[in-house]
């Protein structure tokens, strides 16, 4: 029989992952499905955590599928396709990934015979089938919208956005930039989290990588993994932006300064960066700033005196 539970709303507040939790345990119990408990509670908690962590409300819970595939579902206000970071593919053990809250949808994945996104006017709903116990590798890959469900609506304009143009963008900088960013991102959201009266900062700097991650255009990660797919050492970028969202990249900028600070200070784990990190990354962010406000694109490496200007 076809299962139809009710959703559950939760609020914006980190108790609401608990909630969740007890919820999917109880009706898993409720259904004589024991043997999915562990599971269903593990990926819940996750997905109910990447929620409140990088999307809008309303935020809820709710139970498909059937007795023999029950399916659990968290849907959110942001239509913004969540990105599992593979992070078990680095060596880390499953007990330590187990005992991490927050990281990506790793947890998910090794948690689910079969999970997937479905994109809605509304937002989206991230959904998996449990399994009956963790995989030791990575679990099945994600079932995601296909090009047309992702594609915006004859009617959106496109209206004032920006070109942004980067040649020779250079894939090894790039690389080492989104790991120091992944590290300070799961640094600060866990402290968020778990430590939110202790480390009040730490949520408004998670405030600010959620607006930064909303602002930046999706189209750059597809084209810097097809560049690695390719084995490429760099690739010429070619996106659009909304002017509005050079400010959130200025306010980034400020953070990883700030985050710098910190690291020196030994009150975050994470290193400071490297004056070349440092220097790449103000060059990286500068451009998006730069050419949204209309100025010509700049050469990486940056010249000495003065930038020499591409076409």
């Amino acid at each position: 029989m076809p299962l139809n539970e009710p959703a559950l709303a939760l609020d914006p507040d980190p108790r609401s992952v608990q909630e969740a939790r007890r919820w999917v345990g109880s009706v898993c119990r409720r259904l004589g499905r024991q043997d999915l408990q562990e599971c269903a509670e593990l990926g819940i908690s996750e997905l109910v955590t990447n929620a409140l962590l990088h999307a809008d409300a309303p935020i809820s819970v709710r139970l498909r599928g059937t007795r023999e595939h029950p399916r659990v579902e968290v849907s959110d206000g942001t239509a913004q396709i969540p990105v599992l970071t593979r992070h078990g593919a680095d060596g880390d053990d499953l007990d330590e990934l187990m005992a991490t809250v927050g990281r990506g949808l790793d947890i998910v994945a090794m948690c689910a015979v079969a999970w997937g996104v479905t994109v809605e006017t509304s937002g989206k709903c991230v959904w998996f089938e449990p399994a009956q116990v963790p995989h030791a590798d990575m679990g099945p890959e994600a079932l995601l919208p296909s090009d047309e469900e992702l594609d915006p609506p004859d009617d959106v304009a496109d209206d004032g956005r920006v070109r942004i143009v980067m040649h020779g963008l250079p894939i090894s900088h790039l690389t080492d930039f989104r790991r120091h960013y992944q590290e300070l991102r799961r640094e600060l959201r866990l402290l968020s989290l778990a430590h939110q009266d202790d480390y009040p900062l730490a949520s408004d700097l998670t405030e600010v990588f959620q607006r930064f991650e909303a602002s930046f255009p999706l189209s750059l990660r597809t084209q810097y993994l097809d560049a690695v797919d390719r084995g490429l050492p760099a690739f010429d970028l070619e996106t659009s932006l909304d002017p509005a969202a050079a400010l959130v990249i200025e306010q980034m900028l400020e953070l990883l300064d700030l985050a710098d600070e910190f690291c020196r200070a030994k009150r975050l784990l994470a290193l400071a960066r490297t004056p070349a990190q440092r220097e790449f990354q103000q060059w990286y962010f500068g451009e998006f700033v730069r050419q949204a406000r209309g100025e010509a694109p700049t050469a990486w490496p940056p010249s000495r005196p003065g930038a020499q200007h591409v076409s």
